[in-house]
């Protein structure tokens, strides 16, 4: 807690400073696999960094909103993933932004855009900071200075059209912030990815982020009315539209474009009724050649579960939702109109058309109006049923961001990746990831690893699988380790012909594996969309072009 009573975000690692697991606990992880250090590394204060000093100043008439505080500019020059919290556990903070702007109203955006494109200093626009593709980080090579724009301050839900159940939203809202504003009117986005606490609906719609669905609204695309954005060149602003076929769409250039063509600052958002109605439930198999068809049934059922989330038998070990090697299926479905538990009986049916077991056990918990108010994120709120298996998947899930970074402390390569695939091609890739990738790991660190899989969305005609590597590395090299299992995982995926990102985003790690997957034309054509938006080139330089 800081001396305000206010909890404190980490700045070196996941969420919140006072969820990170203790030494202690550090040191339980370790003895999980061979070759782990017994100590963990110390976290560094701020106060213990040697950051460059700031090579530009703020201008008179935007100082009020810029810091260069040592606290703002370290919690501000990475994102979330692997790389970023070995690098700020070692004190390894070589280019940290020179300013960090939080700009309150629109205009203030404009302003600083202006000034930027003047001075000839590089702009990244950052939300929540809960990247982990290295999407906020800028080394500023060529540019006077690096400013990160934190929108967070630009955070309200600033209209409601109860009529066409739409809202008008800020930007900077983080995911608890405009859901508490919502749940006054008695509706939600429901767009939950892992990061929701810690991400901002402009990061979701910048990287096109994946979300609570597994089946049908799957990214945030889906739930895109209109945006505004503010660019170099002027703000852009695409009308309200339910669907138009006017021409490519204005939306989708932005969408996805991870802060390189201009600033989300707000956007219309279809919303709906809050759910009262939730089932989940897990089915055990024996074979993943079963599950998979089973999951495939399913998805191609039209009956679109709210969750389909598979998890191959390492993953559902890790999950604590197997302890007997199946793969396990965790379905769930949700309403804010009528009972589920006809249409759950009914996917639950297709599994075990496909060999599959659902699980005897469940619990089964209700929550009265008052209190699922006063609850966030994807738990519960009206009458909620879930067994053992399927709650044991949920509570892991979103504990696993802390635990990554336990056991980086003890010198664990934890990372993912994720991709996504047709029907096909999914089983095969799945066994070329599993014992291409587990080799790479033994050849690189010079002991077997883990590879876990989870398919985290599902598709008629496919799915995306979400792949875990957990592996011991030698201490020093643990940065130089993953980036060699990075590289050789993008050349499995671009040889099946699977995307290099299902729904983390491009950011800079992943540039080497979309410059092969996108068509040369589409990149001269998004080059000329920079030129045009961004003539000086300032915003989120070295990302996507």
């Amino acid at each position: 807690m800081s001396d305000n009573g206010r909890r404190d975000r980490s700045w070196w690692g996941w969420g919140w400073e006072d969820q990170a697991l203790s030494d202690q606990e550090c040191r339980s992880y370790a003895g999980l696999m061979e070759g782990l250090a017994a100590d963990p590394m110390p976290v560094p204060t701020v106060a213990d960094l040697d950051l460059p000093a700031p090579r530009v100043a703020a201008p008179a008439s935007l100082a009020h909103l810029m810091a260069d505080t040592p606290d703002e500019r370290a919690s501000h020059t990475y994102g979330k993933a692997y790389r970023d919290v070995v690098r700020a556990l070692r004190g390894q903070m070589d280019s940290p932004p020179d300013l960090v702007a939080r700009p309150r109203v629109e205009p203030d955006v404009a302003d600083l855009l202006d000034w930027a494109t003047g001075a000839g200093v590089a702009v990244v626009p950052f939300g929540g900071g809960s990247s982990v593709v290295g999407g906020v980080e800028c080394p500023g090579d060529g540019f006077a200075g690096v400013v990160s724009l934190d929108l967070t301050a630009m955070n309200r839900v600033l209209e409601v059209d109860t009529i066409s159940r739409a809202a008008r939203i800020q930007a900077g809202a983080l995911g608890p912030v405009l859901e508490d504003q919502l749940r006054t009117t008695g509706h939600t986005l429901r767009h939950y990815p892992q990061s929701f606490e810690f991400s901002t609906l402009g990061g979701w719609l910048a990287t096109r982020a994946g979300g609570h669905f597994a089946t049908l609204h799957t990214h945030i695309d889906d739930f895109v009315e209109s945006m505004r954005v503010i660019t170099p060149a002027g703000p852009v602003e695409t009308w309200r539209l339910p669907g138009s076929g006017a021409g490519p769409s204005p939306d989708r250039m932005f969408l996805g474009s991870e802060g390189t063509l201009g600033v989300i600052t707000e956007a219309w958002m279809r919303i709906q009724d809050r759910p009262v109605h939730r089932r989940s439930v897990s089915v055990a198999f024996g074979s993943g050649s079963d599950a998979m068809s089973a999951v495939r049934a399913i998805a191609q059922s039209g009956l679109y579960p709210a969750n389909c989330r598979l998890l191959d038998p390492g993953e559902a070990g890790l999950a604590g939702a197997s302890r007997s090697g199946e793969w396990v299926l965790v379905l769930g479905q949700e309403s804010a109109h009528h009972p589920v538990d006809t249409e759950v009986d009914l996917l639950v049916d297709i599994a075990r058309g496909h060999g599959g077991v659902p699980s005897p056990a469940s619990t089964s918990t209700s929550t009265s109006a008052s209190a699922a108010g006063a609850q966030r994120g994807p738990g519960g709120r009206g009458e909620v049923t879930r067994d053992g298996a399927a709650e044991a998947w949920r509570s892991t899930f979103l504990r696993m961001p802390y635990i990554r970074d336990a056991m980086a402390r003890v010198g664990a390569i934890t990372e993912t990746f994720e991709t996504a695939t047709t029907w096909d091609r999914v089983e095969v890739l799945y066994e070329s990831v599993t014992s291409e990738i587990g080799a790479a790991v033994t050849e690189i660190t010079g002991r077997p690893g883990l590879i876990n899989c989870r398919f985290t969305h599902v598709y008629p005609d496919g799915a995306a699988p979400y792949f875990t590597v957990i592996a011991a590395a030698r201490r020093g090299s643990e940065l130089a380790m993953w980036d060699e299992i990075k590289a050789a995982s993008m050349d499995v995926l671009t040889r099946h012909r699977a995307t290099v990102t299902h729904h983390h985003a491009v950011g800079r790690d992943h540039r080497p594996g979309y410059d092969r997957q996108r068509p040369e034309l589409f990149a001269a054509a998004l080059g000329a969309a920079k030129a045009t938006l961004d003539p000086a080139g300032i915003l989120n330089p070295g990302v996507l072009i």
